[in-house]
């Protein structure tokens, strides 16, 4: 008979599982970062800021994760290729796209720089890096792909603008992939975050009372951590979620239900 850890070990260990996390250096990537590495994975942080970068992964080093780290900038056509074609692209077990910008304009006041560079880092390097992993991982027989939504993933909220297209589309992406290779072990799904505080919105919590005003929203009574993320992210890696494929998950403290 089984202990009650050596169950939940059994469940949701990813002990000898390689994971790539774009978006590593902050917000909902880090902490995705660290709990894919301290559930056993070894963990490759991608992220645009190289002093973050670092940041992050000594912290995933302290707490005694097999880290590695790479600074791309998604938006660069031919950094986005490289790291599609890196061996620790091509070798993951479980990819995690949370890389993101949050260009918020009026629709019709959206500049190109802003439509480009918002659909290159939160549509295109998803769509790509999928590209590169699935026929692998459908190859080994397992592999995850947990891509990082929004609540603009299902419907407009907060002038959603190109931002709320793209991440729209993250939700077709997840199913898309579901479909192309569930059946051979390979599963995707998104996370859907309520408002979270991190790096990428402070912005939007700028304006006074914007932050009260959004933490009233969510059910739970207040805005969601980085931490909040954690469990769920292990849940769709693990082996316990061979049987979730195509699903948005709302980690989103009743925010969408509303």
């Amino acid at each position: 008979m089984l202990g009650p850890m050596t169950y939940l070990e059994e469940l949701f260990s990813l002990a000898g599982r390689r994971a790539v996390v774009t978006g590593a250096s902050s917000g909902i990537g880090a902490a995705a970062a660290e709990a894919l590495g301290r559930a056993g994975a070894a963990v490759h942080l991608v992220a645009r800021d190289p002093g973050r970068l670092e940041a992050a992964r000594t912290r995933l080093l302290d707490h005694g994760v097999a880290a590695t780290a790479a600074s791309v900038d998604l938006g660069d056509p031919a950094a986005l290729d490289a790291l599609c074609t890196s061996s620790e692209v091509a070798d993951c077990d479980v990819l995690v796209t949370c890389a993101g910008v949050n260009h918020r304009p009026e629709l019709h006041e959206t500049s190109e720089h802003e439509l480009q560079e918002t659909m290159a880092v939160n549509l295109l390097a998803p769509y790509r890096l999928g590209q590169a992993v699935g026929p692998r991982m459908v190859g080994r027989g397992f592999g995850r792909i947990v891509n990082v939504g929004s609540q603009q993933t299902w419907s407009a909220f907060g002038r959603s603008g190109v931002y709320g297209v793209t991440k729209a589309a993250v939700g077709g992406l997840t199913r898309s992939q579901a479909e192309a290779w569930s059946a051979s072990g390979v599963t995707s799904n998104a996370l859907v975050p309520g408002f979270v505080v991190t790096p990428m919105t402070r912005a939007t919590v700028a304006e006074p009372g914007r932050e009260q005003a959004l933490a009233a929203r969510h059910m739970v009574g207040r805005n969601g951590v980085p931490e909040d993320f954690a469990a769920a992210v292990v849940f769709l890696a693990s082996p316990a979620a061979g049987f979730v494929t195509g699903h948005l998950l709302a980690v989103d403290g009743g925010f969408s239900v509303h």
